[in-house]
């Protein structure tokens, strides 16, 4: 079974799952815990997507979305950053959907997860400034 319509995988997404279920912050994590609540299966950084390559046809920058949904076959992306600080990760988006404009990705930018975690009475005040 292929994750992607046929033509993906000559982009060469990398299937190397990583190094655990250890998650990079806090949010995640939390995040991750909502989804299970609700019952939707998720994968954590299942794949990484090549942005450039090297004259040799090595990837020299990635990208690796946070979350995986196989039910829906859509990536999510978690940053809790603040606005400000967004520019870089939002860069990277847009180069993933140039390249990858067949595979669906959600970004969940910090005022989205701060509502939602606050709905179930998470207390995120913690990691406001937490890079993701």
């Amino acid at each position: 079974m292929s994750l992607f319509p046929d033509g993906v995988s000559l982009r060469h997404p990398s299937f190397i799952n990583a190094p655990s279920e250890r998650f990079a912050n806090l949010s995640e994590e939390i995040f991750a815990n909502l989804l299970t609540l609700y019952g939707v299966e998720w994968r954590y950084e299942p794949l990484e997507f090549p942005l450039a390559w090297d004259e040799n046809g090595s990837p020299t920058r990635a990208f690796r979305p946070d979350f995986y949904l196989p039910v829906t076959g859509t990536f999510i992306e978690l940053t809790v950053l603040e606005q400000r600080l967004v520019t870089k990760k939002n860069r990277k988006v847009r180069e993933f959907r140039t390249l990858y404009p067949e595979v669906a990705l959600q970004v969940v930018y910090r005022g989205d997860f701060l509502a939602l975690a606050e709905r179930h009475g998470v207390c995120v005040t913690s990691f406001s400034t937490q890079a993701a």
